[in-house]
């Protein structure tokens, strides 16, 4: 099953600037073959259900290897199974509307 998901992973105890963190986790995104979209606060991504879950544990993982006693994360996504959508699908369409408006 695909999955779109806006994640945003915050390290605690490790000071103000979180960027290097936000960094590593990008990478694990990558590397796992995600599509991804980074924003202000947190990036959307979409892919396989199982290959995404996979990715966000491990950037847990190794935001805490990097020396992150606690993290904290928010999550969202959801599925569409009556047709497919892309990340940019979605964009697009609320593009589209404000054009017409």
């Amino acid at each position: 099953m695909k999955v779109i998901a806006d994640l945003c992973v915050v390290p605690m105890g490790v000071g103000v600037s979180v960027s290097k963190y936000v960094t590593a986790c990008e990478k694990v995104l990558k590397e796992a073959g995600l599509e991804t979209k980074l924003h202000a606060y947190g990036t959307n991504i979409e892919g396989d259900w199982d290959t995404v879950f996979t990715a966000i544990r491990r950037c847990h993982e190794v935001v805490h290897e990097m020396g992150a006693p606690r993290i904290t994360t928010t999550l969202k996504f959801g599925t569409r199974i009556d047709r497919k959508q892309t990340m940019e699908d979605k964009v697009i369409s609320v593009q589209n509307q404000l054009e017409r408006e």
